[in-house]
């Protein structure tokens, strides 16, 4: 097979090459990676995480995650959204999570999109999961999974309708693939 195939790591277990590297990436592809995944703070993490990746490595996102589960409380989002320019002020002088006012002002807006839904946050974005594929069409390569598809299209024009943001089409689909919406693991990988 050529490049972005399917890796035989030093267990023995052949794993979708980004998994196959650091430890870190081993522990979140074996345990984490497109398990499925519901509960609305379990979600609005995973938002909140993949909004912080977007223009930086995963791996730094990973390493930093217990810190962000501490400054954002935990991703309650019922605490977040009574976030004010003090804590604004504390999470963007706090180094141990990634300081971009942006991202930080995404994380709190979110939250307070999430408590105006009219329906729960986790049932409102599963409802954009496609059917579960074939295993007799799995990706074979790395160069075989998009970056977006109509369903990341669709979830992230309605979260924007909702007042979400930094919530485009390509991270709408990496939440997708996180959170087991979609199942992207390689062809042998052995999680497929």
């Amino acid at each position: 097979m050529g490049d972005g195939a399917v890796v035989v790591g030093e267990d023995g277990r052949a794993r979708c090459p980004w998994g196959a590297g650091q430890p870190d990436y081993a522990e979140y592809h074996d345990q984490e990676w497109g398990v499925p995944l519901r509960g609305i703070p379990e979600l609005y993490e995973r938002i909140t995480l993949e909004s912080f990746q977007s223009g930086l490595s995963w791996l730094t996102i990973l390493r930093k995650r217990p810190a962000f589960r501490k400054a954002f409380a935990g991703f309650d989002p019922e605490t977040v959204a009574r976030f004010d320019e003090d804590d604004r002020q504390r999470l963007l002088a706090d180094a141990s999570i990634v300081r971009n006012r942006a991202k930080v002002d995404a994380a709190i807006t979110n939250a307070r999109a999430v408590l105006e839904l009219d329906r729960p946050l986790d049932e409102l974005l599963w409802s954009f999961a496609p059917p579960p594929r074939a295993a007799s069409r799995r990706p074979v390569e790395l160069g075989d999974v998009p970056a977006t598809t109509p369903e990341s299209q669709a979830m992230a024009k309605e979260l924007k309708r909702r007042g979400f943001v930094f919530v485009g089409p390509t991270t709408c689909y990496a939440l997708m693939q996180a959170t087991g919406m979609v199942d992207d693991h390689l062809e042998g990988c052995w999680r497929a």
